[in-house]
């Protein structure tokens, strides 16, 4: 898990916030644990290596 934590906030409709926060609950987790391997998760698909430091790909690389 990452040391430092920094804040994301982020706007969504109650009715989607609510479910969310049921279907965390029945799996046991929090929204910011899902949250966070959602991100994971696109940068991964994306290419992006960010154990080092943030390295988004260059325009080109991103339309293929």
């Amino acid at each position: 898990m990452e040391s430092k934590t920094a804040r994301l906030t982020v706007l969504i409709d109650p009715v989607k916030k609510k479910a969310l926060e049921d279907l965390c609950a029945a799996q046991d987790l929090t929204p910011s644990q899902v949250v966070r391997q959602l991100i994971r998760d696109y940068l991964e698909q994306h290419g992006v290596d960010y154990t080092s430091r943030p390295q988004v790909p260059k325009a080109a690389e991103r339309q293929r």
